[in-house]
């Protein structure tokens, strides 16, 4: 699979780390989520060509992972403050459906 400029830039390979209770593939997800946004480039066309998946399956695996206890024990800051994005996001689509404000 060949990579796109803006995936060569996401240096996910030294974000294995051997000892974590993670997969390597979980490991560099939450790599990417902690440093996406200092790279140049598209961020769904980085999951694409790093992953092999959607974006929208990146994030239904990302949702499951951010729940799980591992994924806290190893990035403690970045699991909780994910959470807490969902949570917000989550709160303010429930708002707009039931037309309510935030």
């Amino acid at each position: 699979m060949a990579e796109s400029a803006e995936a060569e830039r996401f240096s996910l390979d030294d974000a294995v780390d051997p000892e974590s209770p993670l997969g390597a593939q979980e490991q560099q997800m939450l790599a990417l989520e902690r440093a996406w946004w200092k790279y140049a480039g598209a961020k769904e066309q980085a999951i694409k060509d790093l992953f092999g998946m959607s974006a929208t399956r990146y994030y239904q695996v990302l949702n499951a992972l951010i729940d799980t206890e591992e994924a806290l024990a190893h990035d403690p800051m970045l699991v909780k403050r994910l959470r807490r994005l969902r949570t917000t996001r989550q709160r303010a689509r429930t708002a707009r459906r039931l037309g309510t404000g935030v």
